[in-house]
C-alpha cells in the first residue's frame, strides 16, 4: 500500500509518501514540504499548495491519501489556513478518485509512539526509527506527514474491516423479513 501523508498548512504543508503493509518493514518513498510565502494573497497560496500536492501525486502515484484532521486551535487564522490547505489536499485526491482518510493528531501520535500526547521530537524520533532513516526529517511538518502515512498503513485495514462489518449488518437487516409477533 502506498500512502501520501499530508500535514496541512498554508506556510508549510508537509508531504510524505510511505510504502508498506501492517506487520512488515515500511519504506519511505519521499518526504518534503510545500511552502508558500506568508505575504502572498490567500488565493495564490492555495494555488501553490494545490500545485505542490498535484506534483507529489503525479510523481509518487499513491493509492491512498491520509490528511491530518483539523482541530480547534486558539488562533482562528491558523486553523482557517490549515482547514483551507486540508480542503485543497482533499480536492486533489478526489479529482483522481483516491480514497482520503482523516486522522486526528492524537491518533497519529498514538499509532507511531504509543502515546496520543507525544511531542514533536518523539514523533520525529519514532518516524526515523520506523523508516530506518539516518536522521529525523526536517522540518517537523515533513515528519508529521510521514507519521500520517504510517498511521494510515497500520490503521486502515482495521477501519476497513469495521466499515465492511457495519455495511454487512445494514444489508442483512434490510434483507431480513420483518419479525411479526404472533398473538394467540
Amino acid at each position: 500500500m502506498r500512502v501520501l501523508g499530508v500535514d496541512p498548512g498554508l506556510t508549510r504543508c508537509g508531504v510524505g509518501v510511505v510504502d508498506g503493509v501492517p506487520g512488515r518493514p515500511l519504506t519511505m518513498v519521499g518526504v518534503g514540504v510545500v511552502r508558500t510565502p506568508a505575504d502572498a494573497e490567500l488565493s495564490r497560496r492555495l494555488l501553490a499548495v494545490e500545485a505542490g500536492i498535484e506534483e507529489w501525486l503525479d510523481t509518487h502515484r499513491p493509492e491512498y491519501v491520509a490528511i491530518e484532521r483539523v482541530f480547534s486551535q486558539h488562533n482562528v487564522r491558523t486553523v482557517m489556513g490549515t482547514a483551507q490547505a486540508s480542503a485543497v489536499a482533499m480536492l486533489c485526491a478526489a479529482r483522481r478518485g483516491l480514497p482520503v482518510a482523516l486522522h486526528t493528531p492524537s491518533e497519529v501520535k498514538a499509532a507511531v509512539t504509543g502515546s496520543g500526547r507525544a511531542d514533536k521530537a518523539q514523533v520525529g524520533a519514532m518516524v526515523t526509527r520506523l523508516l530506518r532513516l539516518a536522521e529525523p526529517p526536517k522540518p517537523a511538518d515533513a515528519a508529521d506527514a510521514l507519521a500520517l502515512a504510517i498511521c494510515h498503513i497500520w490503521r486502515a485495514p482495521t477501519k476497513n474491516r469495521l466499515q465492511e462489518a457495519h455495511e454487512r449488518a445494514r444489508s442483512t437487516a434490510r434483507a431480513a423479513p420483518p419479525v411479526r409477533k404472533v398473538v394467540r
